[in-house]
């Protein structure tokens, strides 16, 4: 519920009031995730934490995770967890004893002989909890500590030689950060170039390396948003410069799910500790942030610990914006030389600052791009430069009368970001690109309506590619921050070379690994006019809308006869067919989309279906939204498609469209000359997964700094 605490639910256990030694103390709203808060800990012997219930000398085993809120305990015998009562409990560790903190037992694997036992600690006073942090402090110091959320990284081999040149030709063009590594010392380095005419890849380090001895060398490299490593087996030092062959191997090591840039100066956060209020109101620097999580610059006497849940976190922006947020503390690390620790959370807006929190953040990851309210008219304007209007042979006056619909929908498009991002690069000759985004489906989001002007770029353009590569990176990033996102749809004219390779053959590169994360085939995008019906009489055949088991009958044969990320993305399964929960969305922001499903039968058994769907006016400026799909559910389908295009007709014109898309799957046949379907474009229908965004991008940048670092390539030394 808005306005109280939003985290109230998550992982609070309440007790049995009976208690025959102790007041019961009632348990707080959650303030730490139990199951991942605070640190895990593998220290023995003198290294170890024990816990002792009752009395200080009665320990029942070693903490393998503790925090001010839960300790985690592995047993050396039977520990009797039924009663339902608070305990005092100690905690000895490194000379010292912590206690008496009352505790009651949580969920454990009663089952399990010598399972892990779990207590909730509550009431802990500030002097207690300075004792615990203190003590895990230390155990973090001797290597015996680790912070219980902290997710692994996840690890990929890339062989492939043109994949890895492409890779480091992007790397040597960002000038991003490379480390070497050989017996225990590490240096920093800068790749510099890669030399086509030698092979060789061109290194500058922070100091003189030749004194290091020859290869092999150990180098990690920072790209988009994965760090790679390689082992060097070939190379030559000379002074600060090391010279390499490629390697035959990169790890990629992917240690963000969301990008993360550096904040503004001035954004910082406030907020009380959910612990310990009398520690006051805390505002504190952020260092930086994405849509999932924010860096911030804390003190240790701030006493905060991974799985703290801060309740309520007040964002201040550089401009003065203040967004409510709630979070979880997910990393501290240590005392840094300035006497700082930096403290790593994921966050989530409270749903009255969605919007806020959406717009702050991609302004902030992507500042050369903006949203497009208040520029229709560069919008229009870069439509034409572009030729935007002659695609599929139209001309910009057909589209006038959809001007005003579109104007309409720019301004909206900023004011609701959970379904929209029109994002445009602005420069002093006008709006140089745009790229757009919406949530058409419960999981997928669709990318549209992409113009790039033509000429020779801006003064303020510092590199061939970043118009579209900060483009892509705005609108595709966009959808992260939508807890639902799955999928992303898109119609691409692949017939320029560059749209070819980033997206048709980026898909059907990973259709070739078989993991069923991405799709690409041809369609046809014919054009049908709701005013051409055709006349026919359609003897033995009825149209109608589709029962509850015909719908279950048309979602079984697109699961047999599509891959499952098609069914998947365009709400084609049997609890989705109908798009309801997605069509209140919409009509949520007052905003129209719906879908109809109408079924051909013979002798009233179902042979073909046609899914209908529709959508604002002047969402696309091609309504990519009003836009039909033939299904064929048993031989004589194809037979009845006339019929459902003339049915289709007569609901598009009953919803005030003149015209609508018809998205041909097979080869068409005669059933579109006799429906009256009009020719269109030849699109590749593209879909990708959501956890392919990250590597998708990486492939954008490769592709766009590429350009810069092609020239580079070729330089001699």
């Amino acid at each position: 519920m808005e306005g109280g605490n939003p985290l109230s639910t998550r992982r609070t256990f309440e007790f049995d009031s009976r208690d025959a030694l102790f007041n019961v103390i009632p348990l707080p709203p959650a303030e730490a995730a139990l199951d991942d808060s605070g640190y895990s800990l593998h220290g023995t012997g003198p290294d170890a934490i024990t816990c002792s219930l009752g009395t200080p000398g009665a320990s029942i085993g070693e903490v393998t995770r503790l925090s001010p809120t839960v300790v985690w305990v592995m047993p050396r015998g039977n520990v009797d967890v039924s009663e339902a009562r608070t305990l005092p409990v100690y905690l000895s560790g490194c000379g010292l004893t912590i206690g008496p903190i009352h505790g009651a037992f949580i969920r454990t694997d009663a089952e399990t002989q010598s399972a892990p036992v779990g207590l909730q600690l509550v009431g802990v006073t500030l002097d207690q909890g300075r004792q615990i942090l203190s003590l895990l402090a230390d155990a973090l110091k001797r290597g015996v500590a680790e912070p219980a959320a902290s997710a692994m990284p996840v690890q990929d081999t890339i062989s492939h030689v043109e994949r890895i040149r492409s890779i480091l030709v992007a790397i040597c063009a960002s000038g991003n950060k490379c480390v070497l590594r050989r017996m225990g010392r590490t240096v920093r380095m800068v790749l510099e170039r890669f030399n086509a005419a030698t092979s060789q890849l061109e290194w500058r380090a922070e100091e003189p390396v030749a004194d290091w001895g020859d290869a092999p060398y150990d180098i990690d490299v920072i790209g988009y948003n994965s760090a790679y490593r390689m082992k060097l087996d070939v190379g030559t030092a000379d002074g600060d410069r090391l010279l390499t062959t490629l390697p035959e191997v990169l790890f990629r090591i992917r240690h963000r799910w969301h990008r993360r840039v550096p904040a503004s100066a001035g954004v910082s956060v406030r907020f009380h500790h959910p612990l310990w209020r009398e520690l006051g109101e805390m505002q504190r620097e952020v260092v930086d942030l994405s849509f999932a999580g924010l860096c911030v610059r804390c003190r240790p006497e701030d006493l905060v610990f991974p799985g703290l849940l801060p309740p309520l976190l007040e964002l201040h922006t550089d401009t003065d914006q203040v967004i409510s947020l709630r979070g979880e503390i997910r990393y501290v690390s240590s005392a840094r030389a300035d006497g700082t620790v930096l403290c790593g959370l994921s966050v989530q807006p409270y749903s009255s600052d969605e919007a806020r929190w959406v717009r702050f953040v991609s302004q902030t990851m992507s500042p050369a791009t903006r949203t497009s309210e208040d520029l229709e008219d560069g919008l229009w304007d870069l439509f034409t430069r572009s030729g935007f209007f002659s695609l599929a042979g139209k001309s910009a006056e057909e589209f006038e009368q959809l001007r005003l619909a579109f104007r309409g929908m720019a301004k909206r498009a900023a004011e609701v970001p959970q379904l929209f991002c029109q994002a445009v690069w602005p420069s002093e000759r006008g709006l140089e690109a745009t790229l757009s985004f919406m949530k058409p489906y419960r999981h997928a989001w669709m990318g549209h309506q992409v113009a790039k002007r033509p000429g020779k770029p801006p003064s303020n353009v510092s590199e061939p590619g970043q118009i579209m590569r900060d483009l892509y990176l705005r609108t595709f990033e966009h959808p992260q921050s939508d807890p639902d996102f799955r999928w992303v749809v898109a119609y691409v004219e692949a017939l320029n070379p560059w749209i070819h390779k980033a997206h048709v053959r980026y898909a059907e590169r990973q259709m070739e690994t078989g993991a069923g994360l991405a799709f690409t085939r041809k369609v046809h995008m014919l054009d049908v006019f709701t005013h051409e019906q055709t006349g026919r009489t359609f003897d033995g055949i009825s149209v109608g809308p589709a029962t509850p088991s015909e719908l279950t009958v048309l979602t079984d044969s697109i699961a047999r006869t599509r891959p499952n990320c098609y069914a998947e993305a365009l709400d084609f399964t049997r609890d989705r067919i109908d798009m309801r929960p997605v069509q209140s969305r919409w009509r949520e922001f007052g905003l129209e989309r719906e879908r109809e499903v109408l079924v051909a039968r013979r002798g009233g058994v179902p042979v073909a279906a046609a899914v209908l769907e529709m959508g604002e006016k002047g969402t696309n400026l091609y309504s990519l939204l009003d836009m039909a799909r033939l299904f064929s559910l048993t031989d004589a389908g194809p037979s009845a498609y006339v019929a459902l295009v003339d049915a289709a007709r007569r609901w598009y014109a009953a919803r005030r469209r003149t015209s609508f898309h018809y998205l041909c799957e097979d080869e068409g046949g005669e059933y579109v000359q006799e429906a009256g379907i009009h020719a269109g474009p030849d699109p590749y229908m593209w879909i990708i997964s959501s956890k392919l965004i990250p590597d998708f991008l990486e492939h954008i940048s490769e592709l766009t700094i590429g350009r810069r670092g092609a020239h580079n390539t070729t330089r001699q030394g």
